[in-house]
């Protein structure tokens, strides 16, 4: 199992929030998460611009397996999306947490932080599924 950052915020779904500060975050999904997916062939994005509500389907990612639903964290406004993921989606298997991230959302307030899980209780959450 990869190491788990621990500036990272995240849901049960498995998609994680880096706080940027000024109310913005970035999205993208765990390292967990891609490895039960498998190769991945295809990221569909969120449109730029969209507005977005906690615990909503905003995105999709395709793997050799199955198509999976990617749900934001937070509510806001999608002000970014990884380009580059739709030449690599791979990138998101190479590195889930850092060149594989999804999408930027601006007008988060902390609250919304405050309700997600940590890395360690992340960390309890997958080692039950891997019971």
């Amino acid at each position: 199992m990869s190491e788990i950052p621990g500036d990272l915020k995240f849901l049960k779904s498995h998609e994680w929030v880096r706080a940027e500060g000024n109310g913005r975050v970035t999205v993208g999904i765990s390292d967990h998460a891609q490895s039960l997916l498998g190769d991945l062939v295809y990221v569909e994005l969120p449109e730029i611009g969209a507005s977005v509500e906690a615990g909503n389907a905003v995105a999709v990612v395709e793997s050799v397996k199955a198509a999976s639903d990617v749900y934001t964290p937070v509510s806001g406004k999608v002000v970014e999306v990884n380009e580059a993921l739709a030449d690599k989606p791979e990138t998101i298997n190479e590195d889930a947490y850092g060149e594989g991230w999804m999408f930027v959302v601006e007008g988060v307030d902390d609250d919304q932080l405050a309700e997600l899980l940590s890395p360690d209780d992340y960390a309890e959450l997958i080692e039950g599924d891997e019971d």
